[in-house]
């Protein structure tokens, strides 16, 4: 039975308070995000029964209706039915909207909005460049042997592309904080290109300082590093915001940007790009140093993350691992087991979902299972499944949990490792590990598969009760 997008937006419209209860209405790849202006006004259970919807909560001050991924399509339903615009920012002077004020308990959330917001805008761009090296290593020598490591053409995609893509990661970085955040983002580029300078990377490599308003510092690399950019461009964006407010008009086209950039270089340089790296390197340092453990230490480690990982993702906790993960392969090129784990997790959650197809008898909540599974597989989504299977089926978690950890312990001890900071997580999953060889990519497969084949077992045999299986007979 096809979707009616149009028939979700209009039901969920009044249990959100209606349309005057709403300032902004965007979506993410699954949910539908609203800004309520009395989030009293929603009505949650409520939500969760509209047919179509998986699943309501709130998310710090978000309203989160998890929807699938024909998200977008209902968004569209809901600005045309209601008249919000779509990301349209609250208006502070509205004398009937509440003036919320930064709770302490929110910070965090706003940090992992910036932080994730930010990085999301990368992914095509990290994607595209893994595998350019992907399409290398698959011709070279380490594989097809199509082309030799000295062919031209090899070089071109392993490096020079390659390097194009990670290189120069603050620059593209910075545009896309400061367009999260709300700076101008050209300027966000010229804070990342400053601290990549030529004469910067020359002085760091002959280890000599650098002059900064007279301040003689440590030159340092900062190629390749995202948390030194990630951490001034809220001072940017700080300082942008007072020129702006504070300049007369007449000089603010020329004189803001530049009056911008001469305050937020030196603390950049001074303060924020030298911590941002340290930390950056005590990041990639304790991830090296859990991986290289070994032996048990390691593998629970995985197993915990091959078990758990997916109610990380639905409570929101799986942000600051993924991000973690990304700078390490940002900087190194590769992960030794987060995303391994993460894989074989994502894989037990489709087994769960094709379990739970074989092991259903009413057509319709067949054709719902079959569904998330393809919507897994092809689309790479698994919050469907999660919602429309496991978190209503409670036993069913079972197989998550088994499969997803035996999987991820199996790809540990084999040495499985992954290599693009955003890579796909469909069914073109292996396409991640083809730089580490055939080997290492028929391994990660076996890994992914036998946390699916379990999952699917598991939630076979004893996913349900007897009284859930008559309830959908019923």
């Amino acid at each position: 039975m096809a979707v009616d997008n149009h028939q979700i937006a209009a039901d969920v419209l009044p249990l959100v308070g209606g349309a005057e209860n709403v300032t902004i209405a965007t979506n993410c790849m699954t949910r539908l995000r609203l800004t309520l202006k009395d989030n009293s006004k929603a009505d949650l259970e409520g939500l969760k029964k509209v047919k179509g919807v998986l699943g309501a909560q709130f998310s710090g001050s978000q309203l989160q209706v998890i929807i699938g991924q024909n998200v977008p399509k209902v968004l569209a339903e809901f600005v045309a039915i209601s008249g919000v615009k779509q990301g349209a920012a609250v208006d502070e002077n509205l004398d009937d909207a509440p003036k919320e004020k930064v709770q302490l308990k929110d910070i965090p959330n706003i940090i992992l909005d910036y932080l994730s917001g930010s990085m999301t805008q990368l992914i095509p761009l990290l994607m595209a460049g893994g595998l350019f090296r992907t399409i290398a290593a698959v011709l070279g020598p380490t594989m097809l042997n199509v082309i030799s490591d000295t062919d031209p053409t090899y070089t071109f995609l392993y490096t020079s592309l390659y390097e194009a893509t990670f290189t120069f990661i603050p620059i593209y970085l910075g545009y896309a904080a400061a367009k999260k955040i709300g700076a101008t983002p050209v300027l966000g580029m010229l804070l990342g290109g400053a601290l990549m300078a030529p004469s910067i990377v020359t002085a760091a490599t002959e280890g000599t300082n650098i002059s900064v308003y007279g301040f003689q510092i440590a030159a340092a690399n900062y190629q390749q590093t995202v948390l030194p950019i990630i951490l001034s461009v809220p001072v940017l964006y700080a300082v942008e915001k007072f020129f702006k407010k504070h300049m007369p008009d007449v000089l603010s086209t020329v004189f803001t940007p530049f009056c911008t950039m001469i305050v937020t270089i030196p603390i950049a340089f001074i303060v924020l790009a030298p911590i941002g790296n340290e930390i950056g390197n005590v990041i990639a340092n304790a991830l090296f140093s859990l991986a290289d453990l070994g032996g048990i230490g390691t593998l629970i480690v995985m197993a915990v993350l091959g078990a758990f990982w997916q109610l990380f993702v639905v409570a929101g906790m799986h942000m600051p691992v993924i991000l973690l993960a990304q700078v390490q392969i940002i900087a190194a090129g590769y992960d030794p087991f987060v995303f391994v784990s993460t894989n074989c997790a994502m894989a037990a959650v489709w087994g769960c979902a094709f379990g739970a197809f074989l092991k259903m008898k009413n057509p319709d909540e067949k054709g719902l299972a079959i569904g998330y599974v393809i919507s897994a597989i092809a689309g790479g989504v698994t919050e469907p499944a999660l919602f429309g299977i496991l978190l209503r089926f409670r036993r069913t978690m079972l197989g998550m949990f088994i499969g997803g950890a035996i999987g991820a312990v199996f790809s540990g001890i084999v040495g499985v490792t992954y290599y693009l900071a955003g890579g796909a997580s469909n069914f073109l999953v292996f396409t991640n590990y083809l730089q580490g060889g055939q080997m290492n990519t028929i391994l990660a497969i076996a890994g992914m598969a036998i946390s699916f084949v379990i999952a699917a077992i598991v939630v076979f045999l004893t996913g349900f009760s007897k009284e859930e299986l008559a309830e959908m007979e019923a």
